[in-house]
Order: C-alpha cells, then sequence, then structure tokens
C-alpha cells in the first residue's frame, strides 16, 4: 500500500502511516469536502493539535495523498511491463499493474482522481506546494512512461501510427476513470474489469 512508505520515513512511534490510513478512508468515503480535520484526529487517538506535527493542513495531507498514490503507480507500472517484450502483452500489464490493489487503494485512487483540480494551482504554503509540484514532475513521469510504451508498438508496427502522447492520454483517461465509478464489492469483480478495461484500451491502439 502506498502509504507503507511513509512508515519507513519515519520512528516506530510515529502516527504519520495511521493518520494516512484513516484520512484515505474518510476522505475516501465521507469526501475530502466534508471529513471533519478533528474526526481524523479522534480516529486516529490523538489530539487534534497533534496532527500539525506530521500535517500543516488537511489539504497538506490531501497533497501527500495523492502525491503517494501518482508516485506508487509509477512503481506498479515500472514492475507490471519488467521483462515483456511484446507491446499488446506490455500494454495489458500495465492497465493491469494500474488496476491492482486493496479496498483502500480504490479510495486513494478515487480521491486522487476526484481532486486532480488542486495541483493546477499554487498553493501558499510552502510544504503544500512542495507536494503540488512534486505531483505534477510524477504525473508528467507517468505520461512519459505510457507514451513510451505506446511508441513501442508504434515502431514495432503492432500499434496505429499517431502522436504516441496523445494516445498516450488518451489510454491513461480510460484507466483512471475507473476509480470514479468503481466500487469493490460490486457487481463487477476486479479482475473482470481489467479485463475489459485492457480490451478497450488495446482496441483504441491496435492496428486491424
Amino acid at each position: 500500500m502506498p502509504v507503507a512508505t511513509e512508515v519507513r520515513e519515519d520512528g516506530p512511534r510515529s502516527k504519520r502511516a495511521r493518520i494516512l490510513t484513516v484520512a484515505i478512508e474518510q476522505f475516501g468515503k465521507v469526501g475530502y469536502e466534508h471529513t471533519k480535520w478533528a474526526s481524523v484526529a479522534g480516529e486516529v487517538g490523538i489530539g487534534q493539535t497533534a496532527l500539525y506535527h506530521y500535517f500543516e493542513s488537511k489539504a497538506h495531507c490531501l497533497l501527500t495523498i495523492m502525491r503517494l498514490e501518482l508516485t506508487d503507480s509509477v512503481g506498479r507500472f515500472q514492475a507490471g511491463i519488467a521483462g515483456i517484450t511484446d507491446p499488446e502483452g506490455a500494454l495489458r500489464a500495465a492497465v493491469a499493474a494500474s488496476l491492482a490493489g486493496e479496498p483502500i487503494d480504490a479510495l486513494q485512487r478515487r480521491i486522487l482522481q476526484n481532486h486532480m483540480d488542486i495541483l493546477s494551482t499554487p498553493r501558499q504554503s510552502d510544504k503544500e506546494e512542495a507536494e503540488r509540484l512534486r505531483s505534477r514532475e510524477v504525473v508528467a513521469e507517468i505520461e512519459k512512461n505510457w507514451a513510451a510504451l505506446i511508441k513501442r508498438g508504434m515502431d514495432s508496427g503492432v500499434f496505429v501510427d499517431g502522436d504516441p502522447v496523445l494516445y498516450a492520454r488518451l489510454v491513461l483517461g480510460v484507466v483512471v476513470s475507473v476509480w470514479r465509478w468503481y466500487r469493490p464489492g460490486g457487481p463487477l469483480s476486479l479482475d473482470d474489469l481489467t479485463r475489459q478495461v485492457s480490451d478497450s484500451v488495446l482496441r483504441m491502439v491496435a492496428r486491424e
């Protein structure tokens, strides 16, 4: 889970990872705007003022959650396509890696997709701005990785010719839109969803 990286960044008594987990659960289920910062503190078992030792604001916590998920998605992509030379197989593997996860991962990805607009506007807080800028860098890296994968398919004659960056954005649009409506435990399993999304993006790029 992405927040696991935060455990390694702090000491054994740190509440940072727990705060992130509770925030993901509440932002994902209740909504960021409707989540009281005090309710996160209460769930963690600390006073509200103690939250500011870890995050200077609710927005800082949100941006951290987003940055962690974006960074984790890069790792999943790279691990998913490692050693796969066939462009179609690599694209399917990339989609599967993007959609794999536990219910809390689905919440974190929903939060990310619902609040991508926050990355477009500079923040007054230095800490919030640092998270925003890092997130934007990772978004660019994600697009670059997917574009390189699609270009490999184009160069090999497997995918249609075109602008790989444009196709990467179209493919990513299909993949990430899943988190706006998918709910774990619903009628469609994640495995079935992965197959259908993979088929859809391959139809977008595959040469007839």
